[in-house]
């Protein structure tokens, strides 16, 4: 159902319920701190309103994958020819078709509340982040906003973002560090989730190796 109707609004999702301040937007993503030349998966990119900024970040140098479930709004991304280094796949945040450790950050913008198995979701999403990478989940609305609004519509009426101790129960389960960070000033929401650096153990010469 979730599906269904993001690919009927497609057309519409623009100019009917997109951030349409551009400020807001370059806010959000300069807060991502995201380095020029990093390897950044848009998860739920829709119709591709944060990837203008997203590539703004990571410079000529970096690369996006935009993905989402829902073909009518990939394409609607697609058409509109973005210039960079943006390659688009139709595909669900719970089977991601890329290696462990791909990318050096994750972005969720606008986009968590509809997946429908959070946990499956993010043990995928950690699975091809890179160790010590970034997973951001961003809204430029509050969570009380968001949950709100969701809670009238009756295709994503149970799409909610979840409160601060389920959301850091999730990432620990599925492998994050627990230094977590949420901001949520009620006008925007951040959540700030890292990848543990991978461990690679320091081997002793044969010479090193008592008798």
């Amino acid at each position: 159902m979730v599906k269904e109707h993001f690919n009927r609004i497609a057309a519409v999702w623009d100019e009917t319920v997109a951030e349409k301040n551009e400020a807001r937007l370059r806010q959000m993503v300069a807060r991502l701190e995201i380095k020029p030349g990093a390897a950044v998966l848009d998860v739920g990119t829709g119709t591709g309103v944060f990837l203008p900024y997203l590539r703004n970040s990571i410079g000529r140098e970096g690369r996006i994958v935009a993905l989402d479930f829902a073909e009518e709004m990939l394409a609607r991304a697609t058409a509109k020819n973005f210039n960079g280094n943006i390659k688009y796949l139709c595909a669900d945040v719970t089977d991601i078709p890329f290696p462990d450790e791909t990318f050096d950050a994750v972005v969720c913008y606008s986009s968590f509340p509809h997946f429908q198995d959070k946990p499956k979701a993010l043990e995928e999403l950690g699975r091809v982040t890179r160790g010590g990478g970034r997973l951001f989940i961003c809204h430029t609305s509050g969570r009380d906003v968001i949950n709100e609004t969701h809670r009238h519509i009756s295709a994503v009426q149970n799409d909610f973002l979840p409160g601060g101790s389920e959301m850091r129960k999730m990432l620990s389960r599925a492998g994050f560090l627990p230094d977590v960070r949420i901001e949520d000033d009620g006008q925007s929401y951040l959540c700030y989730a890292r990848k543990p650096e991978a461990f690679t153990p320091v081997l002793a010469s044969v010479a090193q190796v008592p008798d």
